[in-house]
């Protein structure tokens, strides 16, 4: 079995059901961490984001580049809005 390692950081549930929905098309092997901080409030997703992908180290160009498709369309998304 493949090692798993931090690929990227998210910033929230949106980004992270965006890359599973594109993953999971292209049968990438993923995991997501979300990072639950109840206890202090929200700090540690303010420092180091709402959670993180991992996955094996041979798609992390792939993974990285499907994230920057999902970044820039989200930007020109936003840019029709106004």
């Amino acid at each position: 079995m493949e090692e798993f390692e931090k690929i990227l950081v998210l910033n929230n549930e949106f980004e992270a059901e965006l890359m599973e929905e594109v993953l999971l098309d292209k049968k990438v092997p993923y995991g997501i961490i979300i990072r639950e901080d109840s206890a202090l409030g929200g700090i540690v997703e303010l420092e180091e984001g709402w959670g993180y992908l991992e996955a094996p180290e041979r798609f992390r160009e792939e993974i990285m580049n499907i994230y920057k498709e999902i970044q820039e369309s989200s930007a020109d998304s936003e840019k029709e809005e106004v």
